[in-house]
C-alpha cells in the first residue's frame, strides 16, 4: 500500500520536479541524456531491488503483478474485454480479447507480454493492450503463454506459434478479421513475436501482416555494446537479463538457436513489414536496432524508433512518462496503417 502512495505522488509530479532535483547533474551516456523522471524510478528501482538468485520465484512475480498497475495507471474503456482459452498442441492457454467497439469484426493484433519469459501476465499488461486497442481501433489477443523456469525453451516459441496458427484458423469464431493479423510484444514477447512470424515464413503456415516489436530481446548471447554501458541501474540490470535467460534455456548452446536469438537467424527476407521501438538507456537497445538493420538489409519494409532519453518497459509508465504514451500511440497508428488496404488490393 504504502509502495502504491508513493507511486501515485511520482506519477502526478511534473518532470519539471525531477529536472530541478537532478540539477547541474545531468546524466550523460553514449551521447543520450536521460529523461530525469525516469532516472529517479530506476533509482528507487536499484534501491530496492535484491539480486534475482536471493528473491524467491514468487516474490519475483508478484512485484511485477503490484508494480505494472500503479505505474500503466487508469485503464482506459474499450467497447469488450473477454477471458477466453484457446487450444494449442501443448494444451489449453488463456488469453484476453479487448475489442475497441462492439458489434463489429476488427482486426486483431496478437500480443505477447514481456518478463523475461518468467514473470508478466495479462492483468501486467492489461493496460497496455487496452490502449493499442483504443489508439489503433483493432483487437488486442493478449496471450499469457507457459512461463519459464516451469517450462523451459522452446514452450514460450510453441506457444506463440499455436496462438498465430489458432487466430489464422479460428478467430472468426470471436468476430475477428482474419484476413488482417498483425503480431507483437515486448522484450522477451518482442522476441517470441518476431521468432513465430520467422517460423511462420518458415513453416509455409499464415503470415502475420506485420510485427509489432517493442524493445525486444533478440540474441540470448547478451554480447552488444549496450549491455556494457547499461549493465547496472537503468530498470533491466544484466545481472537480471543473464538469470531470465538462464531460467529459460536449458543449456548454453541453445543461445544459438535463432527461436532463442533470432537475431541469428540468415534468411529473414520475405518476413513482414515490422516497427521496432527501443530506448536509449536500454541494454537491449542495440540488439533490437542491430535486428532492424538486418531486416532492412533483407528488403523488409521496417520503421526504427528510438526514444533517446527512455528506459527498458518504458512503454508501461503510462501515467509516470508522457513519453510512454507518445510511443503507444505511434505503435498503434503503425499497426492500424498496416491493416489498410494497399493501392494494389
Amino acid at each position: 500500500m504504502i509502495l502504491r502512495l508513493l507511486l501515485s505522488l511520482i506519477n502526478a509530479l511534473p518532470i519539471g520536479v525531477f529536472d530541478l532535483l537532478y540539477m547541474g547533474r545531468p546524466l550523460r551516456i553514449d551521447g543520450l541524456k536521460i529523461n530525469n523522471k525516469a532516472r529517479f524510478l530506476c533509482h528507487l528501482d536499484s534501491k530496492s531491488a535484491k539480486p534475482l538468485s536471493e528473491t524467491p520465484l514468487e516474490e519475483v512475480r508478484a512485484s511485477m503483478e503490484v508494480m505494472a498497475p500503479a505505474l500503466a495507471g487508469k485503464k482506459p474503456k474499450v467497447a469488450e474485454v473477454q477471458n477466453i482459452t484457446f487450444e494449442t498442441p501443448a494444451g489449453s492457454l488463456p488469453a484476453r480479447l479487448y475489442k475497441p467497439e462492439p458489434n463489429s469484426t476488427p482486426p486483431v493484433l496478437i500480443y505477447f507480454h514481456g518478463g523475461g519469459y518468467i514473470r508478466g501476465s495479462l492483468d501486467s499488461h492489461d493496460v497496455l493492450c487496452r490502449k493499442l486497442a483504443a489508439y489503433g481501433s483493432f483487437a488486442v489477443f493478449s496471450v499469457d503463454y507457459r512461463l519459464a523456469p516451469e517450462n523451459r525453451f522452446p514452450a514460450a516459441v510453441e506457444d506463440a506459434s499455436a496462438a498465430l496458427n489458432f487466430m489464422a484458423e479460428e478467430g472468426g469464431s470471436l468476430g475477428l478479421d482474419t484476413s488482417r493479423i498483425a503480431i507483437g510484444g515486448d522484450s522477451s514477447g518482442g522476441c517470441l513475436a518476431a521468432v513465430a512470424a520467422q517460423l511462420a515464413k518458415q513453416n509455409g503456415t499464415a503470415l502475420p501482416a506485420f510485427q509489432l516489436l517493442l524493445y525486444p530481446t533478440m540474441d540470448a548471447h547478451l554480447t552488444a555494446e549496450s549491455h556494457k554501458l547499461f549493465a547496472d541501474g537503468f530498470f533491466l540490470s544484466h545481472e537480471r537479463i543473464q538469470a531470465y535467460r538462464d531460467m529459460y534455456l536449458n543449456s548454453a548452446q541453445e543461445r544459438d538457436d535463432y527461436r532463442a536469438s533470432p537475431l541469428l537467424n540468415p534468411d529473414l527476407a520475405g518476413l513482414p513489414p515490422a516497427l521496432i521501438i527501443t530506448a536509449g538507456f536500454d541494454p537491449l537497445r542495440d540488439e533490437a536496432e542491430s535486428y532492424g538493420s538486418l531486416l532492412q538489409k533483407a528488403g523488409v519494409p521496417m520503421g526504427l524508433v528510438r526514444f533517446p532519453g527512455m528506459v527498458h518497459g518504458f512503454m508501461s509508465l503510462t501515467a509516470a512518462l508522457p513519453e510512454a504514451d507518445k510511443a503507444l500511440k505511434q505503435a498503434a497508428m503503425a499497426v492500424s496503417h498496416a491493416f489498410q488496404p494497399s493501392e494494389t488490393d
